[in-house]
């Protein structure tokens, strides 16, 4: 029996209605702009749309529906402790606008590689990361027939970034994959036992926007060891940090094996609220986009 992971957020962090999320999404992604190229990987965030579904919108803006067939979405693990990646046993994610349906063949050749465990259903159920990208996934799609394959993020120790990131070039150099990777930035309070500041006259939410900046910097160079840097200088608590480096380590790899130029660009960033004081808090949203371009 195929079993369907179902849109449990839907209701609550985003509308459960279809009709009036597809407003929303259409709305958003409206005023995202002109599209800036082809993506082949998103950096996107998942808090409630309400938060962050503007910011979304500008990553999701760059897909072209017509080159894409398959969808790989990486997101950090919040609610159960893991080593490295996990996928699914189901064979559909549900969304209000409609079922996506999981490669079960890609799926196999990962788990041939016997680097991947298998997802805790209640888990699964619990986890919003990669569930936060699906609806958006679902509008820029649209008819388009093509298959997902989510990917839970835990804790990388030694080699394991490199591990995922060279199995991950091997689909990253097929232009008809895509890869979304869910991430949100700097949670900056004491709700998130994090609250570095200067006294120096200069708002907080500008120093964190400072120090968001330059990990977007670090991400934009797509060297993995920069980003690994600047993660142990800051402590940044960028929770999708894992999927981001696997990508990186990604786009590395196919770099140094194809011929060809890349490049990271952010295209929007937005704070949840403007922290004036050490008992404010707040979470940062940052898309962009990684595009390829054959020499």
């Amino acid at each position: 029996m195929e079993y369907v992971r179902d849109a449990s957020h839907a209701g609550s962090w985003y509308s459960g209605n279809q009709r009036e999320l597809t407003r929303q999404l259409s709305d958003w992604l409206e005023n995202a702009g002109e599209r800036v190229g082809t993506a082949r990987a998103l950096i996107s965030p998942h808090a409630g749309y309400s938060y962050c579904g503007e910011t979304a919108a500008y990553a999701f803006k760059q897909i072209v529906p017509s080159t894409v067939e398959r969808i790989f979405i990486l997101g950090p693990s919040h609610v159960v402790a893991m080593n490295g990646c996990a996928i699914t046993t189901c064979g559909k994610y549900r969304t209000p606008l409609g079922d996506l349906t999981v490669d079960r063949r890609i799926n196999d050749e990962l788990r041939a590689t016997r680097h991947f465990d298998i997802m805790d259903r209640p888990n699964e159920e619990a986890e919003h990361s990669i569930e936060m990208q699906l609806p958006f996934i679902a509008k820029v799609m649209g008819s388009k027939r093509f298959t997902i394959i989510p990917i839970l993020v835990g804790s990388l120790p030694g080699q394991r970034a490199v591990t995922y990131g060279n199995i991950f070039a091997h689909y990253m150099e097929d232009p008809k994959n895509l890869f979304v990777i869910s991430s949100d930035f700097c949670h900056w309070g004491n709700r998130f036992h994090f609250t570095p500041h200067e006294h120096n006259g200069v708002p907080i939410y500008e120093q964190i926007t400072r120090m968001d900046r330059d990990g977007m910097n670090a991400i934009e160079t797509l060297n993995p060891a920069v980003f690994n840097d600047y993660l142990k200088k800051t402590q940044n608590t960028i929770c999708g940090r894992n999927p981001i480096l696997i990508m990186l380590q990604a786009a590395e790899h196919f770099r140094l094996s194809n011929n060809h130029t890349h490049e990271f660009q952010f295209l929007n960033y937005t704070q949840s609220n403007k922290v004036r004081s050490s008992s404010d808090s707040s979470v940062s949203y940052a898309s962009g986009a990684l595009f390829v371009h054959p020499i």
